[in-house]
């Protein structure tokens, strides 16, 4: 399961990750290679790119 604490880093590397990177792709978020994945969090990343980390964790965690 996938929390708003994880780095993106961490989720990329998590069982959800295919899961993951279509959600946060959709969304605009495109975090593969992105040197900040490795330090920000979901709801950093979200907050950066004005999206509601709710939204997102459900998407993914569905």
């Amino acid at each position: 399961m996938v929390t708003k604490d994880m780095k993106i880093a961490e989720i990329l590397n998590s069982d959800d990750s295919d899961k993951a990177v279509n959600v946060l792709s959709s969304a605009g978020m495109h975090c593969i290679g992105c040197p900040s994945s490795l330090m920000e969090t979901l709801e950093e990343a979200c907050m950066v790119h004005g999206l509601d980390v709710s939204s997102i964790l459900e998407q993914i965690n569905k």
